[in-house]
């Protein structure tokens, strides 16, 4: 999944900046990864939108960088970001900045699919231990989730 977001270039760096931006509704950023470490500010519906749409660090973000660099276009994963604990505001973000010809590797989640498995309907439980699979692969080839049929499972298999 790709999806837009435009940010602006910011000078000042620090707790006081960080907390100016956030009363002035924007949302602190950085870009690193390829050259120079970027300092950025952020829409926050724009970013809310990104966060909610359980793409989580697969979603291929296109940022387009106001300000000095103005016009680029750098393509970037969402490698991290704090939440207020109280509130649930965005108050920070890390972008990383990746190349489409370079393989990258990432945490994918897993999605069960199927219908209810044969050894639930004969008693069993269906433990699901694993979450997430780290993958590597080009970002063009980048997989939102990778589906698992447990439909066939019986008492005592499993799936590797």
């Amino acid at each position: 999944m790709k999806f837009d977001l435009t940010v602006a270039m910011r000078e000042q760096a620090g707790k006081g900046a960080a907390r100016s931006m956030r009363r002035a509704g924007k949302i602190p950023a950085v870009l690193y990864g390829q050259g120079d470490c970027l300092l950025l500010t952020a829409n926050p519906d724009e970013l809310t939108k990104i966060l909610k749409s359980h793409a989580g660090s697969t979603a291929l973000i296109s940022l387009t960088v106001e300000g000095a660099n103005s016009g680029q276009n750098r393509t970037a994963l969402l490698r991290d970001y704090q939440v207020d604990p109280v509130t649930g505001a965005v108050l920070h973000a890390d972008f990383f900045e990746i190349s489409m010809t370079k393989p990258i590797r990432v945490k994918v989640p897993i999605k069960v699919t199927g219908s209810v498995p044969v050894g639930v309907k004969e008693g069993g439980v269906l433990h699901h231990n694993m979450r997430d699979v780290h993958i590597e692969c080009l970002p063009a080839a980048l997989p939102d989730h990778v589906e698992v049929d447990a439909s066939a499972l019986t008492i005592g298999t499993g799936i590797h």
